[in-house]
């Protein structure tokens, strides 16, 4: 049985240069969940992410055993919004919206995905589990870079993608802000950590 590795199947969306570049994001599925605040303080955000990897590591189990298609959970992601974009640069963080989501493969059904969802609820019981959801998303044209450090030194990069690069290349946003953690905070420093950081856009 061979193992997928969407990380490197994918490797333009998931391994992007440390510079700006555009690429075209096809269509997805992932596992999801909503939430509000600072993600280092609400426990609505430690609750979201602990039954999203009880969800996606239940189908990736089942997928290996029920449709012998093995494949590497890919890393977490999030999309990221508020009423005032400012906040992303002077990274207050209480007024964030977010959905954090793990991308689900296509041969993943609405029925095995609800399968899943049924007995990590009776197994475990995760305070967010009736808020995971499956959903398809497609962000199509967008901008995004490599960024390598803690999650807030980011400011810096997304002012200059969104002031700087986005303007002067005759785009606009088009949607929520998107990032992709490629490293475990909890086993790598600060000044280490892996991010995708990406912006939809449309022409101007």
């Amino acid at each position: 049985m061979t193992k997928t590795d969407f990380k490197k199947t994918l490797k333009h969306l998931y391994k992007p240069p440390r510079r700006f570049v555009t690429v075209d994001v096809p269509e997805m599925q992932f596992v999801m969940v909503d939430g509000h605040g600072d993600p280092n303080t609400t426990q609505h955000y430690k609750d979201a992410v602990e039954s999203l990897y009880a969800v996606a590591y239940k189908i990736k189990f089942m997928s290996k055993k029920g449709l012998e298609k093995d494949y590497t959970v890919p890393p977490l992601e999030g999309l990221w919004w508020a009423e005032d974009m400012e906040t992303f640069i002077t990274r207050n963080k209480s007024q964030w919206d977010w959905t954090m989501m793990i991308m689900t493969p296509d041969w993943i059904s609405v029925e095995i995905f609800a399968d899943a969802v049924g007995q990590v609820r009776k197994a475990k019981d995760p305070a967010a589990i009736n808020k995971v959801r499956l959903e398809r998303y497609h962000e199509g044209l967008s901008v995004q870079i490599m960024h390598i450090g803690s999650y807030d030194d980011e400011g810096l990069v997304l002012s200059q993608m969104h002031s700087d690069f986005i303007p002067k290349n005759g785009f606009v946003e088009n949607g929520k802000h998107h990032e992709i953690y490629l490293s475990d905070p909890r086993r790598v420093a600060p000044e280490r950590l892996k991010t995708v950081l990406r912006q939809p856009i449309k022409k101007r």
